[in-house]
């Protein structure tokens, strides 16, 4: 997993990190954000609640990667905007959450990131990008029938995620440095017998 990936799955985890299994969900049982259905499409067969309750930390954190961040493209949004996206995707699907960018965006929404999406995220407003794709992520949650039923914890949960989002664009990570290139033995002897400039003047 590269740095990004691992610095966004901590928030992602404080809400999504607990098994539950309410029958007034339609997701059914669900562990880490990994719902039965989609554990059962990723292991490519049948699972019961207690293979969810069961699923580790590990094998959640490859269909992260996998599905909601390598696989759809998410991971090459820019700072901040990536992490907005990536958040609604475990939550409600990456195609859903694509659709919601580009229509912020005002390009095709067609649920797929391309190089007409990616332009875009790169010229649009950060800030006014992950605030407007929050404010429709909210209104899409406040129309589904068990709202009423999670609406404290989802809207604690758009704050805190709006708040990492624009601290991200405010504070963006700094890429890591090239590791110096290897001297070759005959590069180093030439070393030294070659004289070192001069800084005088």
């Amino acid at each position: 997993m590269n740095d990004r990936f691992a610095a966004l799955v901590p928030l992602l985890l404080k809400h999504e990190g607990r098994f539950v299994n309410d029958p007034k969900d339609p997701g059914g049982a669900t562990n880490m954000g990994i719902t039965i259905g989609t554990l059962a499409q990723w292991r490519g067969g049948s699972v019961t609640p207690d293979d969810v309750l069961a699923l580790s930390q590990d094998e959640a954190m490859e269909i992260y990667r996998a599905w909601y961040w390598t696989q759809p493209g998410i991971g090459r949004l820019p700072v901040g905007i990536d992490r907005a996206v990536f958040d609604f995707a475990v939550h409600s699907g990456a195609g859903r959450a694509i659709m919601a960018l580009q229509r912020v965006l005002e390009v095709a929404d067609d649920g797929r990131l391309g190089q007409i999406s990616y332009a875009a995220a790169a010229k649009a407003d950060p800030i006014k990008t992950v605030e407007r794709l929050i404010a429709g992520r909210k209104l899409f949650l406040s129309r589904l029938s068990i709202w009423p039923r999670y609406r404290n914890g989802w809207t604690a949960r758009l704050i805190e995620l709006q708040a990492a989002a624009l601290h991200d664009i405010a504070h963006p990570p700094t890429p890591p440095r090239a590791a110096p290139a290897a001297w070759s033995f005959g590069a180093w002897l030439k070393s030294l017998f070659t004289p070192t400039p001069s800084t005088e003047h």
